[in-house]
């Protein structure tokens, strides 16, 4: 006999399918109570297809396959009727979102947690991923407890123990009214995902270099809806369309569709492809194996496509005639929104007469699911810019510190929804750290009673010199510290460790309130926090744009900093900029960007080869002169300029050009800078300067470089002064 008395599930499921509807189970108690009182109930689930999030163990003894938070990408793209998430073993906010997606209507979330009471001071073993755990109070828990407690269609449970079975007995599955003829929900095309798989076949079939972006909510079809363009594109006459994603399970469905829309013209099949009865192909292809292999598709179909490195979305964009971008708008990788705000400056650049197409009724669910409006307020997935009615000026606009735990719904997700915008890729861990870490410090823009800028900082260093010195050497590495780490370790610089500086984590501003100065006495109020607790250094890690680095110049910062490696998400190199406050501070931040100034042209042709020449000037620009030049120098740069003396010859001082006192600077908006930073600096050969339409070849190339160096010698003369 079950310990926990069964309730009727399987009536339950039956009515909110009907409804459209899906639910979720709170299951609150001890963990061997909660696992106990679900692995009960799931005896009477008639499940298709089920998922357990924690252990394989506690999985196996309810007869679901298992999975770790971490392993949750691969579940994209599927459906599911059950998913039980054990809270105890740790709450991957980004896991969580995006698997309560993956839910079709009839479908239930069980999540197994504590009393409601106890989540501000549980101890989520997901905590230790992001170096909370040390934090006294999880306000982003906290505040979960109370949106839950307030949710009317949260179904909570209490699973006590065996002498107290009675109290657990009385729950009672909600009443649900009966759908009347003609309103049950079915699972079907809407108008909009039939316009959309029409556009798609037409976008196939059409002009090349015009590329389609789809964006919408989860259970919106658009996976679906690609599947089915992709057969009738195949049945259409294309010979071979390729589909790529992070993972073959984000587009079984897709594959799903189009295996149906073929029917009996479907030949062969294999685990990655379909193949029609003409020879006819849809495949599969890793987005890593899909640049390297460069398979001749005439029409490429990239899915969550916000969950793929920008820098490999422009490849495959330039790669091929047509290419089609699907991405989720709320999701864990962000928001659909930080990537198209991104991405849309490369398909403006590269391809203008690019489309979009956004889907907003749901198949999956009905527009009312109760589930979906509950996730969208925990992870706050729908907060945004709201754009003000007019332009916004300075003048009235007041800065204050401020704190996202303390603050209610309504401002946490105005500011919340600012640093959404204004990034490629905010997740819902984004908000869990931003309110949970002790360490954060943050301050408002207010202007005409709404909030118009926001600063997000973390204090971070302060390690003990020992510490810091294991840190140095590249043996340890501690949670957190993002900045303090990297300087001291990537940087060289024990100090940067055993300091104590504030990083800023993000900052943005409304856009009718930009160019005001607002983002740098945000900045200015982070610089006086500094001061006022005896801080070294303020600074901010982001990755490399040539218009924020000249934002964070203004504001006070130098470049210190360019990592070796690209970041998955945006595919620029992180820049890292500083600001000594204190004297050791300062003196810190000296060393660190002489000592870059006098490495970076060593590393530029090895590892930022793909560097834009802009970026390159905008940093070189920063950075201390590590060279003066000597009169053979000059000699030699008025023999290339004015002579013979081939560009080999002339590398070495050209080089040493680049080094001296305000060069970068001159450089900047010159024709031929371009030409310079990929020939001198990035080691860029002339045939690759061609191909890329830098130049006609070698001799134009060459014949550009000695055209700067006149114009350089014509101002600043024989010996490097202004004529």
């Amino acid at each position: 006999m079950p310990a926990f008395p069964n309730l009727n599930w399987q009536h339950f499921i039956e009515q909110i399918a009907r409804l459209g509807q899906r639910r979720l189970v709170l299951v609150e108690g001890e963990p061997s109570c909660c696992l106990e009182w679900v692995t009960d109930q799931l005896e009477g689930l008639q499940t298709a297809c089920g998922l357990w999030v924690g252990a394989s163990d506690d999985a196996a003894r309810a007869g679901l396959p298992a999975i770790a938070a971490k392993q949750y990408k691969r579940w994209l793209g599927q459906e599911l009727d059950v998913l039980v998430w054990d809270g105890w073993r740790g709450n991957s906010p980004d896991g969580f979102a995006a698997l309560a997606g993956t839910l079709r209507a009839g479908g239930l979330v069980f999540w197994l947690m504590p009393p409601l009471a106890r989540w501000g001071e549980f101890a989520d073993p997901d905590y230790q991923r992001m170096g909370l755990e040390q934090a006294p109070w999880h306000g982003f828990a906290a505040r979960q407890a109370r949106v839950l407690a307030e949710a009317s269609g949260v179904i909570r449970v209490s699973a006590t123990r065996v002498e107290d079975q009675k109290k657990a007995a009385h729950t009672e599955l909600p009443a649900l009214p009966e759908p009347q003829e003609g309103e049950v929900f079915c699972v079907g095309a809407t108008p909009e995902q039939r316009v959309l798989v029409a556009q798609l076949v037409r976008f196939g079939q059409g002009r090349r270099r015009r590329p389609l972006v789809v964006t919408a909510d989860r259970g919106r079809g658009k996976s679906a809806a690609l599947g089915m363009a992709a057969a009738e594109l195949l049945l259409a006459g294309r010979e071979q369309v390729v589909v790529t994603a992070p993972a073959f399970e984000n587009v079984r469905t897709l594959f799903e569709h189009a295996r149906q829309r073929l029917g009996d013209e479907l030949a062969e099949e294999g685990e990655l492809w379909l193949r029609t009865v003409d020879g006819h192909c849809l495949s599969f292809w890793p987005v890593d194996e899909l640049l390297a292999g460069r398979p001749a598709a005439e029409v490429v179909m990239v899915d969550e496509a916000a969950a793929i490195p920008a820098y490999w979305l422009r490849e495959v964009l330039l790669g091929w005639p047509r290419v089609a971008f699907a991405s989720t708008v709320h999701g864990y990788e962000g928001t659909g929104r930080g990537f198209t705000l991104r991405f849309r400056e490369v398909l403006d650049r590269e391809t203008p007469h690019w489309q979009q197409v956004t889907l907003s009724q749901p198949i999956r669910w009905a527009r009312e699911d109760p589930l979906e409006a509950l996730i969208f307020r925990l992870f706050l997935l729908n907060a945004g810019e709201t754009p003000a009615a007019d332009r916004l000026s300075a003048e009235g606009v007041t800065i204050e510190s401020w704190r996202p735990a303390d603050a209610n719904e309504a401002e946490l997700a105005e500011a919340f929804g600012l640093l959404v915008n204004a990034h490629y890729r905010t997740r819902p861990s984004d908000l869990r750290q931003w309110l949970d870490d002790p360490n954060a410090q943050s301050w408002l823009a207010r202007c005409g009673g709404r909030i118009v800028g926001v600063l997000w900082a973390t204090v971070e260093g302060g390690l003990p010199e020992a510490l810091a010195q294991q840190v140095m050497l590249g043996k340890r590495r501690l949670r957190g510290h993002l900045l303090a780490q990297s300087l001291a370790s990537h940087g060289g610089f024990a100090e940067a460790a055993s300091q104590c500086g504030l990083r800023i984590v993000r900052v943005a501003v409304l856009a009718q309130s930009r160019g005001q100065g607002v983002g740098r006495r945000l900045v200015e109020a982070a610089r006086r926090y500094c001061q006022q607790e005896g801080l070294d250094y303020l600074g901010t890690s982001f990755g490399g744009e040539p218009g924020l680095l000249r934002f964070w110049r203004h504001s006070g910062l130098q470049v210190v900093r360019l990592g070796l490696q690209q970041e998955a998400s945006t595919g620029e190199f992180p820049v890292q900029m500083l600001e000594g406050v204190s004297r050791a501070g300062i003196e810190l931040a000296n060393s660190l960007a002489a000592r870059f100034s006098g490495h970076w042209q060593v590393l530029l042709p090895r590892h930022w080869q793909a560097v834009s020449a802009e970026l390159l000037m905008e940093i070189g620009r920063d950075l201390p002169a590590t060279q003066l030049l000597s009169g053979d120098d000059w000699r030699d740069l008025h023999s290339f300029a004015h002579g013979f003396r081939g560009f080999e010859l002339a590398l070495p001082v050209l080089i040493r050009l680049s080094a001296s006192k305000s060069f970068m600077g001159w450089l900047a908006g010159r024709d031929e800078a371009d030409v310079w930073c990929k020939a001198v600096l990035q080691g860029w050969d002339w045939q690759s300067l061609r191909l890329q339409g830098f130049c006609q070849g070698q001799k134009a190339g060459e014949a550009d470089l000695r055209q700067l160096v006149q114009a350089y010698l014509a101002d600043f003369g024989k010996n490097g002064r202004p004529v």
